[in-house]
């Protein structure tokens, strides 16, 4: 389920803008959308400054959508105690936006002269959108319900963007080039699908069903011999699980290939169904950053690894990865150095 938190904010003291409407089409648009049961939408507005803050962390929202007025270098417009004005800074924006940048996929910021707040928030948050000049009530509206159309037929965001762009131009409204997007593709980054997979219900056991099985008390434990990895496996009435680590002996750290090594253990990751897909990502795209660098740091390299493989050894699939991973984990632990040995014991090695 991908939550949309939409925060909309009209001050007294500036001009009326047709916000109800704007949320009401985004709401109606997700409604009638093929893969609507995949999305929560939350409503806010009046923000405050402290609600901003309050909102995302008691939501955690996936996307967060922002309509209201926007005043270039200075900033976004909320309110104080009394509805009116009250600037926020594009500096304190990046920096809040910072601290979520686990859990936010993408900021949209309908507001106008909104490009300088996107491309600061974009330090953090993958993709944000946001406007290079002024947008009219009726141009902000039909972008938006665009956008949101691509969304919930499981669109990509670089793909929603367009159908809002082109949403513009099919109603003849001359304002299509100022939506803007700044979007991070990542490598193996799969298209969007906003976690709208159409899923059977689970099954309960029928009373049949639990006599033939209470019948054969079955001893369900589960033994693993050289590929359980992290955790052990705890499954079953006695919950036994057994772990033989198998000794590996590494080649010569020259001779490592690192980027493909790094390339191919990430292909295999991406395989993985789980709720953490985005900190995976993110922590390989920490990887990525560090081996850019003219002298990239070993240690840096393998905390982001390590952090990686915390939670992909989660998902329910990965002890069937680990047979692949084994020869690329144990190349890179050769050019890491002998300080990341303990990320061999994720696969069930050891050197």
């Amino acid at each position: 389920m991908k939550k949309i938190l939409i925060l909309s904010v009209n001050p007294k003291n500036t001009d009326k803008l047709r916000l109800d409407e704007e949320v009401r089409e985004i709401q109606i648009a997700l409604k009638l959308a093929t893969h609507r049961a995949g999305f929560e939408i939350i409503t806010q507005s009046a923000l405050r400054v402290e609600d901003l803050r309050r909102a995302l962390l008691e939501h955690q929202p996936t996307i967060v959508h922002f309509c209201g007025h926007g005043a270039g270098t200075h900033g976004l417009v909320l309110v104080n105690n009394s509805g009116q004005m009250q600037l926020v800074s594009t500096e304190s924006l990046a920096r809040l936006f910072k601290s979520f940048q686990e859990d936010i996929e993408c900021v949209l910021l309908n507001a106008c002269y909104s490009e300088t707040q996107a491309a600061a928030i974009h330090q953090h948050i993958d993709c944000v959108i946001g406007m290079n000049q002024p947008i009219g009530d009726k141009a902000a509206i039909k972008f938006a319900v665009g956008f949101y159309d691509g969304l919930g037929a499981g669109r990509s965001y670089e793909s929603c963007f367009e159908l809002g762009c082109a949403s513009l131009d099919l109603e003849g409204i001359a304002e299509s080039e100022t939506p803007v997007i700044k979007i991070r593709r990542r490598q193996n980054q799969t298209q969007l699908q906003a976690n709208v997979a159409q899923t059977d219900p689970v099954k309960s056991p029928t009373g049949d069903e639990m006599s033939q099985e209470r019948q054969g008390w079955q001893n369900r434990s589960v033994s693993v011999g050289g590929s359980v990895a992290g955790s052990a496996i705890t499954t079953g009435d006695r919950n036994v699980t057994s772990v033989h680590y198998q000794a590996v002996s590494l080649p010569a750290p020259e001779t490592v290939d690192i980027r493909a090594e790094l390339n191919a253990l990430r292909e295999i990751l991406v395989k993985l169904e789980t709720s953490d897909r985005r900190k995976i990502d993110n922590a390989f795209a920490d990887v990525e950053e560090e081996l850019n660098k003219p002298q990239p740091d070993k240690n840096e390299v393998g905390k982001a690894l390590d952090r990686a493989f915390d939670y992909a050894k989660k998902a329910e699939g990965f002890v069937c990865l680990t047979e692949k991973l084994k020869p690329h984990l144990t190349n890179t632990v050769a050019w890491l150095g002998k300080n990341w040995d303990k990320l061999l014991n994720i696969v069930g090695l050891t050197n």
